[in-house]
């Protein structure tokens, strides 16, 4: 029967829609949507005429890129933990606290942007798995998004982003050094503090205001070429976002280094024991044969273990039978 359910598991496995295999086309068409004012130049017939199919195809891409994210989010947590050899329901439950707890982190007063959201996230990316981490992102940004009334057409670049920060945690090597495994993820939360400003920049430079500050060579001008799109965003974002975003790379920082310790343990002590081993059938046990005992061979020593049976009674030398 073991072996009948080990089977049939990897067979369903084989069959069922890869979580990762979504949250790629997810993050593939994210990338076209945060990348879309650099690749007009290289499509034919840009200009105004690609600035207007932009803005047509602008919903279709909020579409995609949300329900995709979602859809990722239910096929890992309907077969991955599963088939990993993980309890699913507890690590739903654990999701659903830890997304709780940082979407209602997000209500904490930030300074210049720093913030323990992103923190939280990469802890729990590292220690449960980059499609975990995925999740983690993702949701807490839609959680949030209704506790602070941040619903907009900015809201899918956002569990993106985040959702990519849980991600690339789960990617990072695994060192003995618990300290030097607190440096990696300080340091990837710092490049994440730039790299999602960045990002979130993208979603929105090119429809605040298209072509304004040409002069200034800040703006989203349509037919410029590649190189001169990147230059002027480059412009555009040290000039808008750089401080901000310095500051939330320092905060992520500073909260990993000093909190990244006890939560890490924290989370690797539900991490173990939500796993399981499956058994399988003909696998031979590795428990030690127990210690002979008073009792016999084979019988454990102990307060409680049955005497052996007594012998004949001997007679003493020198009494009479």
């Amino acid at each position: 029967m073991a072996r009948m359910g080990a089977t049939g598991g990897r067979t369903a496995a084989r069959g069922t829609p890869s979580a990762g295999g979504v949250v790629l086309v997810a993050s593939v068409v994210g990338l076209v949507g945060f990348l879309f004012p650099f690749l007009l130049p290289l499509v034919p017939g840009g200009g105004a005429a690609g600035e207007r199919d932009q803005a047509a195809g602008a919903p279709l891409i909020f579409a995609a890129v949300t329900g995709l994210s979602l859809l990722a989010i239910v096929v890992d947590l309907g077969g991955r933990d599963r088939r990993r050899g993980v309890s699913a329901s507890k690590t739903v439950a654990l999701l659903g606290v830890l997304v709780a707890i940082d979407a209602a982190l997000r209500l904490a007063p930030t300074f210049l942007g720093a913030s323990p959201v992103f923190a939280l996230i990469l802890l729990a990316g590292a220690t449960f798995g980059a499609a975990f981490g995925f999740q983690m992102g993702a949701l807490t940004l839609l959680v949030s998004a209704f506790l602070t009334g941040g619903v907009g057409p900015w809201l899918p670049y956002q569990m993106l982003g985040a959702g990519w920060v849980g991600l690339t945690a789960g990617w990072l090597p695994r060192p003995a050094s618990a300290r030097r495994r607190l440096l990696l993820l300080a340091a990837l939360g710092g490049v994440w503090g730039l790299l999602y400003g960045a990002l979130l920049n993208l979603s929105f430079w090119p429809f605040t205001a298209p072509g304004a500050g040409v002069e200034a060579g800040l703006g989203w001008v349509p037919g410029l070429g590649f190189g001169e799109t990147l230059t002027r965003y480059g412009t555009f974002y040290l000039a808008t976002s750089l401080a901000h975003d310095l500051a939330r790379a320092a905060g992520n920082v500073v909260l990993v280094l000093a909190l990244g310790g006890p939560a890490l343990r924290v989370l690797e002590r539900y991490r173990r024991r939500f796993a399981w081993e499956p058994w399988e059938a003909g696998r031979a046990t590795t428990d030690p044969p127990p210690a002979p005992g008073p009792g016999g061979a084979g019988v454990p020593a102990g307060p409680h273990a049955i005497p052996a049976p007594a012998g004949p009674a001997r007679r003493a030398p020198g009494l009479p039978r």
